[in-house]
């Protein structure tokens, strides 16, 4: 055999395997029907019999298999889940099922030239699999290894590497993928720990970052050890490179940065730290962000790129989104009642002092504010002092003698409020989002009017303020483990009321909640609300006078106002975890528009009989219009 030429057997080493290959593997497994195991004690090379007339495999069954197997199934299984099964009970026994196909066991001999080949098996054997073998052939200085075939090739990199002749007391190791001060930093760790024969440790290891390479010194068989493992550890990034250009589906590029730089930031500190040393030259971390295609350019040692990898796998990912409805539903019944009479008496020979008369504030102007008004020379309007209800006068006006006037002031109002609303909004998990749905309101602040002035002409004006008048809905849901989620409402709700009596401007009720609550998904949960009864009787009269019964009544005022308020405010959240929940959310809200649409298109439109109503298409048509959505990972 020359020493050259690699050469390849199959099958011609025992392995230390039970089982050696699947070398002769049909199309498709048999279709069969469903198999009951009961299995007791039974022999295993039996059992791989029935596997191959179930499955319809062939199997080549090393000499050294032996055992008894137990295996009880109480429903059928399916071929597929006999052969898992059948798996499954070879690694418990120790022994492993080995498919045929591209990357099949392979035996490979390998000339060792500069060092003795006996001395590689103790330090090449742990890189080997269970079910791998090796072993040296002293008379030719051979290593025969017996393995995957890319561990095969793998192995034989390695021993390329050590392979060379060296008789200086210092060895330079160059690396080709992985850093220098890294490797030194992880074998002067294990150089510490101490010997099985007691012996001092005598090696040295020092890292050059400008060539990265390592320098190694000491005891030639140490050396080699050490070149072994150094030469196992040099090996590529599945991924390759320091350096990855990670695109993120999910997450934002620019914020999944800054957080992974500050982690990993002071994760290499803290390690420094607790070293006593500062950090090594090779282990610094940069992370920055594309924004334009939402992807982070990473540069790391593979240690760190690995588990900065796992993280970003964990963290871009699809967020579920929460549906949020809130159903607010108030009723007021506002009641109101007046009845009062207010009368004056005047001698117009004597005084224009009154003789007598009645005035009651609550009344609002009575007999005195309107004969006021009547006689300043049209200067103020009457009329403008007449309130609401009904206004009944008599009087008799005299110049001489006796002049009288009485009004009789009733009303009776009922005004009734029913709102209902029902805003909803989408957010993501964990983030903010804010619905506000109403009006600007102006409300008189103040006024000026230049009436009477005569220091010149002065435009009159109001000073007018602005408010928001509708729904106002805020929301943070955080998704909890199951269905649950935990809700952050600010609810506030706003309108104009209309109420029984009269105002100066306008009245605006308001109610604000604001809470953190826990909800399941699709729960309707009541928020919080009021139930109010308010009755408010007002009695004002002459002393004495107002007392007496029947006549009293030309001496009282009365009024009453009842309001009854019930408010209730409820939420209904609604997680949506895919597309597919989201698709059918937004088909129930797009219909119930569609169908309110099409309820006006068989009645016209007013003055325009050529013209059509507004239609919305059907949701299947106009959802196809939009591109598909990317599939997501399975």
């Amino acid at each position: 055999m020359n020493q050259e030429t690699t050469t390849l057997f199959r099958g011609s080493v025992r392995l230390l395997v039970a089982v050696f290959a699947l070398c002769v593997a049909s199309a498709a497994w048999a279709q069969q029907a469903d198999v009951t195991l009961n299995w007791k004690d039974a022999d295993i090379r039996k059992v791989v019999e029935a596997v191959s007339e179930v499955t319809g495999k062939n199997f080549i069954i090393d000499p050294r298999v032996t055992g008894k197997v137990t295996l009880l199934s109480a429903t059928p299984m399916s071929p597929d889940a006999f052969y898992e099964a059948f798996l499954s009970i070879l690694q418990v026994h120790g022994y492993v099922a080995i498919t045929s196909g591209p990357d099949d066991l392979a035996t490979q001999v390998v000339q060792v030239r500069n060092v003795g080949a006996t001395q590689l098996v103790p330090i090449l054997r742990p890189l080997i699999p269970q079910y791998g073998h090796m072993v040296a052939h002293a008379g030719s200085n051979m290593l025969i290894i017996s393995d995957r075939a890319a561990n095969v090739a793998r192995m034989v990199a390695i021993i390329r590497r050590i392979d060379q002749a060296s008789d200086e007391d210092i060895e330079v190791v160059t690396l080709e993928h992985a850093s220098a001060s890294e490797i030194v930093r992880i074998m002067t760790a294990l150089a510490q720990t101490p010997r099985a024969d007691g012996a001092p440790v005598t090696t040295s290891l020092v890292a050059d970052a400008r060539t990265n390479s390592v320098l190694i010194g000491g005891d030639k068989s140490d050396r080699l050890r050490l070149r072994t493992l150094i030469a196992h550890l040099d090996t590529p990034l599945e991924e390759g490179g320091d350096t990855q250009v990670r695109y993120l589906r999910y997450a934002d590029a620019e914020e999944l940065a800054t957080k992974l730089q500050q982690h990993f930031t002071a994760q290499t500190t803290g390690a420094a730290a607790a070293a006593g040393a500062a950090s090594p030259p090779g282990s610094a971390v940069s992370i920055w962000a594309d924004t334009q295609t939402n992807a982070i350019v990473v540069n790391a040692p593979p240690k760190m790129m690995r588990a900065l990898t796992q993280i970003v796998d964990k963290l871009d990912i699809r967020r579920a989104q929460v549906l949020v409805e809130a159903i607010i539903v108030e009723v007021i019944a506002d009641k109101t009642a007046e009845l009062g009479v207010t009368w004056a008496l005047r001698d117009e020979q004597g005084s224009n002092t009154p003789i007598a008369l009645t005035n009651f504030p609550d009344l609002g102007p009575g007999v005195v504010q309107l004969g006021s008004a009547a006689g300043s020379d049209g200067a103020i309007d009457p009329s403008a002092l007449i309130g609401e209800g009904i206004t009944v006068g008599v009087g008799r006006i005299s110049d001489s003698g006796i002049s009288f006037a009485a009004i009789l002031k009733a009303l009776q109002g009922d005004a009734d409020t029913n709102i209902i609303s029902t805003p909803s909004i989408v957010t993501t998990d964990n983030e903010e989002a804010s619905l506000n749905v109403g009006q600007e309101v102006p409300f008189v602040t103040g006024s000026f009017t230049n009436t009477g002035s005569t220091t010149g002409s002065v435009n009159p004006f109001q000073t007018i303020n602005r408010e928001q008048v509708g729904v106002k809905l805020t929301i943070t849901p955080q998704i909890n483990e199951g269905d649950s989620m935990l809700l952050k409402i600010s609810q506030e709700i706003s309108n104009i009321a209309q109420s029984a009596a009269g105002a100066v401007d306008l009245i605006t009720n308001e109610r604000i909640i604001e809470t953190t609550v826990i909800v399941d998904d699709g729960q309707i949960l009541v928020l919080g609300g009021l139930l109010e009864d308010v009755l408010r009787e007002s009695d004002q009269r002459v002393p004495v006078l107002g007392s007496i019964p029947g006549l009293g009544a030309l001496f009282r005022s009365r009024k009453t106002d009842k309001v009854k308020t019930n408010l209730l405010v409820f939420i209904r959240p609604k997680i949506l975890r895919d597309s597919a929940s989201i698709a059918t959310e937004t088909n129930r809200k797009y219909n119930y528009i569609r169908d309110v649409l099409k309820e006006q298109e068989g009645s016209g439109i007013q003055l325009m009989p050529k013209e059509d109503h507004f239609a919305l298409p059907p949701f299947e048509e106009a959802n196809r219009s939009a591109p598909e959505p990317e599939k997501e990972d399975e």
